[in-house]
């Protein structure tokens, strides 16, 4: 499943619209945390993360893990330096207003898996 699948699928609100999520490829992995430091030892390289924290260092782990995208849940969105931080990153960012674990149980039911 493609991240454009994903975002449509989920309703996703896309908050980098410069970058194309249909070439980001196809994804099968996730993590949801809100602790960078597990983000950075668990996250599935190539895969997307499910978290509340918007600031700036979200996109450093996010570009370190090797992730391709970032759900903001719970309706939380990014300043916009963090945005335009990820734009130039490449790192796909996403909002809803469901929670963590709903996101993430959304996406088991889609086939994603963790690490």
């Amino acid at each position: 499943m493609n991240l454009q699948q994903i975002a449509t699928a989920l309703g996703l609100e896309n908050l980098t619209h410069e970058l194309s999520a249909e070439e980001a490829g196809n994804m099968d992995r996730a993590h949801a945390s809100d602790l960078l430091s597990d983000v950075l030892a668990n996250a599935p390289a190539g895969g997307l993360l499910i978290t509340i924290q918007v600031h700036m260092n979200v996109v450093a782990v996010a570009v370190h893990a090797g992730l391709k995208a970032v759900i903001f849940a719970s309706g939380m969105k990014p300043p916009e330096d963090v945005r335009a931080k990820a734009v130039a990153e490449k790192v796909s960012l996403f909002t809803t207003g469901e929670s963590t674990f709903d996101v993430a149980g959304k996406l088991y039911e889609m086939g994603l898996r963790g690490k």
